[in-house]
């Protein structure tokens, strides 16, 4: 399944217990499934204690699958697309 995953410049830049927020967005997603499968495991993390990148422009508190919705819309969120197996075996 599909990862959100976060750059080693990011990593090394931002203060502990601080959002980890992308300097540039994250490519738009195109498929109405791949956003469905970054925004649950993103929703998944923000459930486990992960701090949301939207900052102090969310007020209320909302459920993890709104946050992490609004965060995958706005780039705030990478994610990594595996090859499929067939296409990697057939390369190597």
């Amino acid at each position: 399944m599909d990862q959100p995953i976060d750059t080693p410049e990011q990593r090394s830049e931002v203060p502990l217990g601080e959002p980890q927020i992308p300097s540039e967005p994250a490519p738009p997603i195109t498929s109405r499934f791949l956003y469905v499968d970054v925004a649950a495991l993103r929703a998944k993390q923000l459930r486990r204690g992960a701090r949301p990148r939207l900052g102090d422009e969310m007020h209320l508190p909302h459920k993890a699958e709104r946050v992490a919705m609004e965060e995958v819309r706005r780039g705030l969120v990478y994610y990594d697309v595996p090859e499929p197996k067939g296409i990697a075996e057939s390369r190597g």
